[in-house]
């Protein structure tokens, strides 16, 4: 096929979607990269379909988190979701993590939740909706986070 053909275009625009400048900064700046000597509780989460790993180590503070800790070995959906969860994560508790799961997976599915708040930056994250088999690459950080928790409590 010539270059230029419509798959070409498509999968350009695949890349633009997915890609943007806001996304790529947030994966740079990698808040939260490196593991916790410290941590309460730690997890490591897999997705088998594409081989993303997302090593996460907590660190409590009354039940809630105090700090996170990150090792990602992922696309860049994948690192930039990481760092923005280990930025804004402190004073949350399983269930807000929860919560924040829920509502990033029903805007993946654009069905238009509100993010807001400390979390607004997930909604960098919209442009993935269409590409369903990208979705696990936003959620796998925060997976991983709440299963640091649980292991904390453990």
């Amino acid at each position: 096929m010539p270059t230029g053909s419509r798959p070409d275009r498509q999968a350009a625009s695949m890349v633009e979607d997915l890609y943007q400048r806001a996304l790529l900064r947030h994966a740079a700046n990698a808040h939260g990269a490196g593991r916790l000597a410290d941590a309460d509780g730690s997890a490591v989460v897999d997705n088998p379909l594409c081989g993303d790993r997302v090593t996460m180590d907590v660190r409590l503070d009354g039940g809630r988190v105090a700090a996170l800790g990150h090792e990602v070995r992922a696309c860049v959906l994948c690192q930039a979701s990481a760092s923005i969860l280990a930025e804004a994560a402190a004073g949350e508790s399983a269930a807000s993590l929860h919560a924040l799961e829920d509502v990033v997976r029903a805007m993946l599915r654009e069905q238009a939740p509100m993010l807001e708040g400390k979390w607004a930056e997930y909604r960098i994250f919209e442009s993935v909706g269409p590409y369903r088999n990208r979705h696990s690459c936003v959620l796998l950080p925060i997976e991983a986070a709440q299963r640091a928790i649980e292991d904390a409590g453990s």
